[in-house]
Formats: structure tokens, sequence, C-alpha cells
């Protein structure tokens, strides 16, 4: 057997015990994962390997490596992309029968494939929100001079993000980076989008996974229209008169909603000084996350953060502590609210879901059983009633990989 040519950044000694002189679908069942495995044009398995899932994927060896460059550069600049773990060519049977390389790469824990969301779901405005996070995915990468090629719900995993989806690219093949990229290219990406988020969501309403009566076409617009306000809002230039300079911190505020950071700001002005023109220079991603990980040390999704960030500020109100500094008040709510919660989760329920998901649900939940009891439901209360009644019936989603019809709970709109 030829040697095994191997790239990777972080070696792992147990990779090697795999079999890899065999073809990836004749691998035998003992060494896979036990999770069910959803359709890829190319053979997939999924191994666990010094206690992480791993996705393996068999490729030719230009593409497995173009991907996984693509993957590490796509890592290293904060975007939201699965992990390259190696690339394993050189393959060869024990009959010296040459094999195709695979790319090997980190299952996204707490993540869920489109399908899976749609086959007990059917709802349109979850169909919305997916769009949503695609596009928000989909201007991340064109700002960064990231060419897809192949954009698509099922080239994307999809994270929870309190109530709404964060969106992780996965398959990158035909992706390419530039410096900038060209309005053609951003066009011909969307272009692709929507023909195959169509094509896609035609193919769940034949299989009865979403409703006949939804307009799949214009679900696909949303895409164009979602992608288009939110790069104009982003890059967009801005004339105004010289003595409306407030307008500088109104366009970074607004941006600030939308969960972006603005590091440099493009200012001219006209030659009597009498307007001014400003376009952002380098927006960054993440606004919320980044503060609520500076103030706590948590980590979590665009949108976990902002609803923490809002209880924080409600704690802050309500211990009379709007003069104090930020940061006391985040490590004191930190010790009183948050750990106490994420506490109280039974070590054999922890991997139901992400830990600022939990709080989220929780926080939701009590507002629920408060709307109920008709009073003010404490956070102990409403913690004991969702992990008696709500969080034991849902699904594992630390390592769920679901194929096309398994079922995962209900996502509340």
């Amino acid at each position: 057997m030829a040697p095994l040519e191997i790239t990777t950044s972080r070696p792992d000694p147990a990779l090697l015990e795999l079999p890899w002189d065999t073809p990836l679908e004749d691998w035998p069942t003992a060494i896979l994962a036990a999770l069910p495995r959803g359709i890829s044009r190319h053979v997939v398995r999924f191994v666990r390997v010094s206690g992480r899932v791993l996705a393996i994927k068999e490729i030719g060896e230009r593409l497995a490596r173009r991907e996984y460059d693509s993957l590490r550069m796509l890592n290293k600049l904060g975007l939201p992309a699965v992990e390259p773990v190696a690339v394993f060519s050189g393959r060869t049977t024990s009959e010296g029968e040459r094999l195709d390389a695979v790319l090997v790469t980190r299952h996204l824990q707490f993540s869920i494939p489109f399908r899976a969301v749609f086959s007990q779901l059917s709802q349109e405005e979850t169909a919305r929100r997916m769009i949503d996070a695609l596009a928000v995915l989909l201007v991340r990468l064109h700002l960064a001079g990231f060419y897809w090629g192949d954009v698509s719900l099922s080239n994307t995993l999809f994270r929870r993000d309190a109530g709404a989806f964060a969106a992780y690219i996965v398959d990158v093949e035909t992706g390419t980076f530039h410096e900038r990229l060209s309005e053609g290219q951003r066009d011909m990406d969307l272009d692709i989008a929507r023909t195959n988020i169509i094509g896609e969501l035609m193919d769940l309403q034949a299989g009865g996974c979403v409703d006949e009566d939804v307009d799949v076409i214009e679900i696909g617009d949303v895409l164009l229209e979602r992608y288009e306000m939110l790069w104009a809002a982003l890059t967009a230039r801005e004339s105004f008169s010289a003595d409306e300079k407030w307008r500088m911190s109104e366009r970074i505020e607004r941006l600030n909603e939308l969960g972006f950071d603005v590091d440099e700001l493009d200012l001219t002005t006209d030659l009597d000084g009498t307007t001014l023109e400003i376009q952002p220079k380098v927006v960054d991603a993440g606004h919320h996350a980044r503060r609520l990980l500076r103030l706590t040390g948590i980590d979590a999704q665009e949108n976990q953060a902002r609803r923490l960030l809002n209880d924080l500020d409600q704690y802050r109100a309500v211990t009379d502590q709007q003069g104090e500094d930020e940061e006391l008040v985040a490590s004191e709510w930190l010790q009183d609210q948050y750990e106490p919660v994420v506490r109280a989760v039974p070590r054999t329920l922890r991997s139901k879901l992400e830990t600022p998901e939990f709080y989220h649900e929780v926080l939701e939940h009590k507002w629920f059983l408060s709307q109920k009891a008709g009073r003010d439901v404490s956070m102990d209360e409403a913690v004991q009633d969702y992990l008696l009644t709500q969080l034991p019936n849902r699904r594992d989603e630390r390592s769920l990989i679901p194929s096309e019809t398994s079922a995962i709970p209900a996502i509340e709109p």
C-alpha cells in the first residue's frame, strides 16, 4: 500500500487508525457514528474520533485541497464556516487500486440541516427566517471577497439563534477568494442562490414537507430583497449637509442594530465644505456577540447575545444600577441570574441545546407562564417548569445529523 499524504494543522494520531485503504462507502458500521445521514453528491460518513464527531467526504484530491484551504481561510477571517481538520490523499486499496482523497471537517455542534427543519415543520415563516440567515451569511462572504458559486440551503447548516437562525457555510468546492467581488460576481451568486432555493423548496413541497399554498418563488425573491437591503446598509455612500453631523452617529447605530460594528468611515467633503459624504470602509459582524463576550465571557450567536444583553439591561434597571459601571453590573448579573439558570440543567440534558439558547428559551417560557398566570412568574418557577415540561422532549442537538426524513422538535415562530 502506498504511503498516505496527510495535510493538517492539528495532527491527531487517532485519525491514522481509520481504514483509509477502504472505499468510504464500504467502511464498517462499527466505526461510524450512530447518526443518520443526509443526501450528498459525494460519499460522506461521520465518525467519532478523540471525542469529536468528524465528517469525512470522499472527493478528488485537487478539490479536497482547494476546499480545505478555503475553509481554513474562512475560519481565519472569522466567517461562519465548518472547521477543516485534514486532507488524506494517496489512498490505495490493499490490492493497489487508487482511491479518491478525503476531506475531513469537524461537525458543527448544535447545527441543523435545512431539510431536517422542514421534516416536521412546514411554516412559511420558518423558510423566511432561514432565508434571512442565508442572506446575512452571503453578504458577509461577499464583503470578504469570497465568491461561493454554489449557494444553496443544502450547502448550509443552521444553528438556533434566539428564535431566528444563524447560517454556516459547509460546501465550498466552487468557492474562490478575490480582492473584491465585482457586481457581476455578486449577481451570479444571487442568481444561483435563488434558483437553488426555489428548487429545494419545490422538492420539499412535492414531498409534503412544505405546505402547497406556500409561494416558494416569492420566498426565493425574499433572499434578493434581504441581501440588497443589507448590502446597501453596509456599503452605500450617504450624503448630508455639514450641519447634520449627527447622521454619522445615526448611521453607525443603524449598523449596530443590524449586528455590525464599523471600524472605519470614509469621510469626504465638497470644495466649500457644505456637504459631507460617508461610507463604511470596514464592517465586522457580531456587534452584540462581541459586547456580550467582553462583558461576561459568554460566547453566543448574535441574536442570542442581543437577547441576553436585553436581560442584562433589564436587570440593571430592576436593581437600580443605571449609574454603576457596566462591567460590574454584568458580573453581578452573570452570578445572580445567568449561572444559576444554566447550572440547573441536569448533566443528562445538556446536549439538548446550547447554553445561551437554553437561557433564551427559559426567558421566553417565563413570559409565557406569566401571561397565562396573570402575574410575574419567578425565574426559578420558569426554570423548573421548563426542565419538567419542555427540555426532556427536545432531541439532542449537540451532534444532530438528521436524514432527509428524520424529525426534530418544532421551532416556534
